[in-house]
């Protein structure tokens, strides 16, 4: 198999997150305004043909993971279908996707017979009332649904992301880790980002405070990860089936270990998750570019990777290019 590109870093690029919409049928409060955003014209989107050729392209550099997003993926027609395409490169070690869960009910079987064995779904809190004041969108029983049909299908682990807001969802940080006691779920804790300028000074919590409010729960003993690499530091109480998982990219940002590219909706390749440049692979598969022109488009990219974000200037805060939906997180 063909070793992964490295950046200048020689940090070892084996990980896609590739975006494949840009819609979402909730409107979170801290990832886009209530009336939702401007849709990217049909055209705008990267075809399931392109999408499925990139996929093949970035196995062929070494390239072994890949992460399904969007906005929303599972909005997207015949989601199943290209999952089940992706997932039969033979190149490909791991296939995952990320989803709000709401979908995911009736998709959850056909997502793991696709190929589809590892999943990550947004979980900002328990409580009905407070996820349709998160989400603006009263559907919390369809998206705990979700979670227990993936669960009945197979999918192991899988990851319930929370982003912790301060006088949001802060009191229940004890509550979601003890679902860990009942499933064999990775509970990750994820910091507020300074996607909206305006709030995020009042709505941080570090990752010392989150692991503050867990202790209150039990000892928290450090657990070895399987995927070293990954953003998340890894924590288990004492008799949990499950996993606890702290993901800090402000307080103490992984950028040393980062694997990984992105690939946005419209077809550009990001570098880093806050990357002011991106480069435009759509416009290069539609002028017909070999698949050799497009590795040398790929790796020239990774060559100017950045070896760290700059979320901690408040001014590069507010020149950040994209939300997080038009990026894929």
């Amino acid at each position: 198999m063909t070793s992964p590109p490295t950046d200048p870093y020689q940090r070892r690029i084996d990980y896609l997150r590739l975006s494949i919409t840009d819609r979402c049928n909730l409107r979170c409060t801290y990832c886009m305004p209530e009336g939702g955003v401007p849709k990217l014209a049909h055209g705008d989107i990267l075809r399931y043909e392109e999408i499925l050729r990139l996929a093949r392209i970035v196995t062929a550099m070494g390239i072994s993971k890949i992460r399904i997003t969007g906005g929303e993926p599972l909005v997207r027609r015949d989601v199943l279908f290209l999952c089940g395409s992706i997932a039969g490169i033979p190149q490909l070690r791991s296939l995952s996707i990320t989803t709000n869960g709401v979908l995911l009910g009736r998709l959850a079987g056909g997502l793991f017979q696709a190929g589809i064995k590892r999943i990550n779904v947004s979980l900002d809190t328990l409580k009905p009332g407070r996820f349709a004041s998160i989400t603006r969108q009263d559907c919390f029983e369809e998206v705990w649904k979700g979670i227990m049909a993936a669960h009945e299908a197979g999918f192991a682990p899988i990851k319930l992301n929370a982003v912790v807001m301060r006088g949001v969802n802060d009191d229940e940080i004890a509550d979601l880790a003890r679902l860990t006691f009942e499933y064999p779920f990775h509970m990750r804790f994820i910091e507020f980002m300074p996607f909206k300028e305006a709030d995020y000074d009042d709505r941080f919590l570090s990752s010392e405070d989150i692991l503050d409010r867990l202790r209150s729960v039990g000892e928290l003993v450090p657990v070895e990860s399987t995927d070293s690499n990954g953003p998340a530091r890894h924590y288990r109480f004492a008799g949990a089936m499950g996993k606890i998982g702290i993901i800090s990219p402000i307080s103490n940002h992984f950028c040393p270990t980062c694997n990984r590219l992105r690939v946005t909706a419209d077809g550009r390749l990001r570098t880093c998750l806050f990357a002011r440049e991106e480069t435009d692979l759509k416009r290069a598969l539609r002028l017909g570019a070999s698949d050799e022109e497009m590795m040398l488009l790929i790796r020239t990219a990774i060559a100017d990777k950045p070896e760290r974000h700059e979320l901690d200037s408040r001014a590069f805060r507010k020149c950040i290019s994209r939300p997080m939906f038009a990026i894929g997180g």
